[in-house]
């Protein structure tokens, strides 16, 4: 039974608390593109992606005029491009990139993911070649995302790889000077990546997937701060738990799932595409009241980054997992609570104040949905330095088997406590300090493998 109240609590979230859904994501199976002829086979990806994705923005924005819910980024992910090049050269792989623009910018969408590789093992040849073309790939395209998957519970952590992506990261950056660094936001490292994560730079169109499908990505950080202070506001925070808030974030989000999933599943039904996932990670943004951060502040931590953050995130990351599962039938991506310095204005601010520090975003992530994410480090930081901190994420999630990832910018010409402006969604940050430069210099130098954990042998 609809009840008129839960209308109205809707209606607000939408009015008054940055309820949105943040990205609809069209996944997309390009492995049937191929062929000799690089002119050729580039034309097939632009044609079957204006094919199948001609409409996606409009009946995303017919959807959201109906139901009265902002869907913010019109997305698409594409089978691994690693797989859809294998054989193609340097040159051939960056055309491919270039290509994936060009349909991008010709459907409306605002970015496209996929220029990925799954090398957590292991890199093929063709990975390699994907890995060399990376930097020239991002740069030279504007809409194109990229992602490595270097390690996972199953395999352990692929150190070859990650010995390189310290150079590869501070190319990119380097590249993209003129925008302090921005080339290196398009680029995320994972372990245990998700195939159906509808959001960015991590998107991409694993195997096992649909020829096509509709993935959603809901948010709404601000409608849970909301809730709380109500809350509190009401009932007295003498006479609160932390089980009550957690029960009015769990409520919440089931709302918001709701939300996600009905809009979701209206757009495939329009298209004639299967439906995927609800993604129910709470994945904040620059505007004021719309932040991760302030939920922390809520709980009671006063200086996000203090002792007492962790289980905050902890608390949030599970209350927001349980009222999703029981929201929506299917599931996926990531879900749970997102920390993306630049992209949180209050996470901005601690991190600005010198109250959250790196260590301390490490800490958190072992418990949140994802890794150290849009962090801006100085610009001299030394590739093996950038390398380590890789390095450290992804045990964390192998040994925890979770995903985690790692979305990091050394910011050319600058040094910690400068300012980094990447502008939009992507937010702006103080560049923070990172500990003990180029003393893991001999630690990434050995490369090779770190086996798998004793626990990933459960079958």
């Amino acid at each position: 039974m609809i009840r008129s109240d839960q209308i109205l609590n809707t209606v607000a979230m939408i009015q008054h608390e940055n309820l949105d859904v943040r990205a609809v994501t069209l996944g997309i199976n390009l492995l049937d593109c191929r062929h000799d002829d690089l002119r050729i086979f580039c034309r097939k990806i632009v044609n079957k992606i204006e094919t199948v994705a001609g409409n996606l923005v409009d009946v995303c924005n017919e959807v959201s005029e109906r139901y009265g819910v902002p869907v913010v980024n019109k997305r698409l992910a594409v089978s691994p491009m690693a797989d859809v090049g294998a054989g193609l050269d340097r040159d051939g792989f960056v055309r491919l990139a270039k290509a994936l623009d060009q349909a991008a910018r010709s459907v409306g969408v605002d970015f496209v993911g996929g220029f990925s590789a799954q090398v957590e093992k292991g890199a093929s040849r063709a990975d390699l070649v994907l890995l060399e073309a990376l930097p020239a790939a991002l740069l030279e395209t504007e809409k194109v995302c990229a992602s490595l998957n270097v390690a996972s519970t199953r395999a352990g952590i692929n150190m070859d790889v990650i010995a390189r992506l310290g150079g590869v990261i501070r190319e990119m950056a380097e590249g993209s000077a003129d925008r302090d660094g921005f080339a290196c936001a398009k680029f995320v490292v994972f372990a245990n990546q998700p195939q159906d994560n509808p959001f960015m730079a991590g998107a991409v169109h694993g195997h096992g997937e649909p020829e096509a499908v509709i993935n959603v990505g809901v948010s709404g950080p601000g409608v849970v701060a909301r809730a709380l202070e109500r809350l509190i506001r009401q009932e007295g925070s003498e006479r609160l738990g932390l089980d009550d808030l957690a029960e009015e974030i769990k409520q919440t989000s089931f709302r918001v799932t709701r939300c996600g999933e009905l809009l979701g599943r209206e757009v495939a039904r329009r298209m004639g595409i299967a439906f995927g996932v609800v993604d129910l990670s709470l994945a904040p943004t620059p505007k004021v009241g719309d932040s991760i951060g302030e939920i922390i502040r809520i709980l009671g931590v006063d200086a996000i980054g203090a002792p007492g953050s962790t289980a905050c995130v902890a608390l949030l990351n599970d209350a927001v997992k349980k009222g999703g599962a029981f929201a929506s039938r299917t599931v996926g991506g990531l879900s749970g609570a997102f920390i993306p310095v630049c992209e949180d204005a209050e996470l901005a601010a601690a991190a600005a104040r010198g109250e959250l520090s790196i260590e301390k975003l490490e800490a958190m992530t072992c418990v949140c949905s994802v890794g150290l994410d849009m962090v801006a480090v100085p610009g001299d930081t030394p590739p093996e330095t950038l390398s380590a901190l890789i390095a450290d994420e992804m045990a964390i999630g192998v040994v925890n088997r979770k995903t985690t990832a790692v979305r990091i910018i050394p910011v050319p010409g600058k040094k910690a406590g400068d300012h980094a402006v990447f502008g939009g969604l992507f937010g702006e940050s103080v560049v923070i300090p990172v500990p003990n430069p180029g003393k893991s210099a001999r630690f990434i130098g050995f490369a090779g493998r770190i086996p798998a954990p004793i626990h990933s042998l459960n079958n």
